[in-house]
């Protein structure tokens, strides 16, 4: 006895034959007979049943299939005996083992069953009938052959057909695994691709290149070529081309607005969009590789609030884009969007550190401009002050006092300016007191080196809500914009205030009532000028995930304003509502 994974369909077809068989003999013998007589019949129905519960479990017996024959031609001979063979009422019933024959060894299994069973006529014909019945045997013998060799052959003609069929069947899976296996291992490559670079370019590259594979690998190039695809990025407000297969020149230089059509659909929604006359889209119109195509994909690349851009694909069959293309393309995008946010991510420590070098470097060059212009400058008078009073001990004595007051004095303001140089570097206070203490003290060296006021306002519950990080940060651009508003702003008052807003978010306010400055103007030239101040306060700012806004006309001072947002959430709306 053998166990297999898949059932027999000629097992079935021949159980079928059987019950078949059963309801036909039960109708026929069961008017006016004994219970005895019915007997072969519940034989038949016990032994049918046993070969359905093998069928039903895919278990089979050693020659099963001659066992199976050998047992309707023993029960088709005792029911022709019994019911008087050729004269009864079932002498049909001969027919069954012809089929059970047919269908299990297709024409010779029909032609040999059928010859056992023509046989059994014969021998029925001579010794149990009266005398002149061999000729209606013999005819019946013929006819039996004759039934032997048609089940046979339409037997076969089936099979076969189930055959094809089957290896039909067959070969569609082995494709459709083959496609999957395919796609998978194109996925498998995009994945692996996208995550082993962090190279912007060859992000882009890869998502067009592994997507067009994975969703056509059995089709040939020529196939392919038809498909167009585009990968576009945002560049400040605008959608750029940065990638694409199939785009003209002119195409790659086009620049989209991202607020209409199926571009529009999909930014604002953040969901695929799929159109099948992307010939008349408001923006994708005037592509001249979309003109060809009917249908069109457009997927989103977008994750939490940030949208980079849109992943584009069009072809000329409508119909190409498929539910399981279009899935395969959600995923696609998807992995290119972790590949791009990576690569950005990158991109941005690259920047940040080139950013710091230059921070760095223009640290160095105001250390010694400030140097330069003040201790130096300092230190070279008062060694000409020196050289002037030993010349004056022998010319003129009685002025030399008076001289040596007044280097005194430079002296003691040029240690002053070198220690805020040094306080400014590095405020020592604000590590050991916290945040109020170091502008106090800013303010008090303001006033005690350069004669400059500064008021001070601070909320000490938002310092008590402050890591020492974002302290550190606020201190130096308060320094920053009270060292700019010094030395361009005139004022006679300088003002910081640290106060809340609500929805935890805090407002630091570096105020003047100085001379002001048009803001659009100097920003607009704002790179010929050859300082960092606005450049200082915008970078330390997004440190804290802050947001700068300065407000200054000519003639009315000058209002600093840092948002300083306290959680994520708070973060999230501030940078939204901008």
């Amino acid at each position: 006895m053998r166990k297999f994974n898949s059932p027999y369909i000629a097992d079935w077809f021949a159980i079928s034959l059987r019950w078949m068989t059963l309801f036909a003999l039960t109708v026929a013998l069961s008017k006016d007979r004994e219970l005895i007589s019915l007997l072969p019949l519940f034989i038949l129905a016990l032994g049918n049943l046993g070969w359905s519960v093998m069928a039903g479990l895919n278990i089979r017996l050693n020659y099963h299939r001659q066992l199976a024959i050998l047992a309707d031609i023993a029960f088709a001979i005792l029911i022709f005996l019994l019911e008087k063979g050729l004269t009864g009422t079932v002498s049909w019933v001969g027919i069954l083992p012809i089929l059970s024959g047919a269908i299990y060894f297709e024409i010779w299994g029909g032609v040999l069953a059928a010859s056992v069973m023509a046989i059994a006529s014969l021998a029925f014909s001579y010794f149990g009938m009266p005398a002149g019945s061999l000729p209606a045997g013999a005819i019946a013998a013929v006819v039996t052959l004759a039934l032997g060799l048609l089940f046979g052959f339409l037997s076969n003609q089936l099979i076969n057909s189930l055959r094809r069929m089957r290896e039909k069947q067959e070969k569609n899976e082995l494709k459709r695994q083959h496609v999957e296996n395919e796609r998978l291992r194109a996925i498998y490559e995009l994945t692996t691709t996208l995550n082993a670079t962090l190279s912007y370019r060859r992000v882009l590259e890869s998502a067009l290149d592994l997507s067009v594979r994975a969703m056509h690998p059995d089709e040939d190039e020529d196939f392919r070529d038809q498909l167009v695809s585009a990968v576009l990025l945002f560049v400040g407000n605008e959608l750029v081309v940065k990638s694409a297969r199939r785009f003209t020149t002119a195409d790659q230089r086009r620049v989209f607005s991202g607020s209409e059509g199926i571009l529009g659909s999909a930014i604002e929604e953040g969901e695929p969009v799929l159109t099948q006359s992307v010939g008349h889209d408001p923006e994708l119109s005037g592509v001249i590789a979309l003109r060809s195509c009917t249908s069109s994909y457009c997927v989103p690349l977008r994750t939490g609030f940030n949208v980079y851009g849109v992943l584009l694909f069009a072809h000329p069959d409508p119909e190409y884009l498929t539910s399981e293309r279009r899935e395969m393309l959600e995923l696609i995008g998807r992995q290119s969007v972790i590949a791009i946010q990576n690569a950005r991510l990158y991109q941005d420590l690259v920047e940040e550190k080139e950013r710091m070098i230059e921070v760095q470097e223009e640290a160095r060059k105001k250390l010694a401009r400030d140097l330069h212009d003040g201790p130096t400058q300092s230190v070279s008078a008062i060694a000409m002050r020196l050289n002037l009073i030993r010349m004056m001990l022998t010319r003129a004595p009685d002025k030399v006092e008076g001289e040596l007051i007044r280097t005194e004095d430079l002296a003691r303001r040029t240690t002053k300016e070198i220690r805020h140089m040094l306080f400014t570097l590095r405020p020592l206070v604000l590590e050991s007191q916290g945040l109020r203490a170091a502008l106090e003290s800013m303010a008090e060296k303001m006033v005690e080196t350069f004669n400059q006021n500064v008021a001070i306002e601070v909320d000490d519950k938002i310092i008590e809500n402050l890591e020492m990080g974002k302290q550190g940060v606020i201190f130096f651009i308060s320094e920053e914009a009270v060292n700019n508003a010094r030395k361009h702003a005139k004022a006679n008052l300088i003002k910081v205030r640290l106060r809340s807003l609500e929805h935890s978010l805090v407002v630091l306010e570096i105020m003047d009532n100085g001379g002001g400055f048009d803001v659009k103007e100097v920003n607009t030239n704002y790179e010929k000028r050859g300082s960092l101040g606005m450049v200082n306060l915008k970078e330390r700012t997004e440190l804290i995930n802050g947001l700068l806004h300065i407000d200054s006309k000519l003639g009315k001072g000058t209002n600093v304003q840092v948002f300083i947002p306290l959680t994520e959430d708070a973060a999230d709306r501030l940078h939204r509502s901008k």
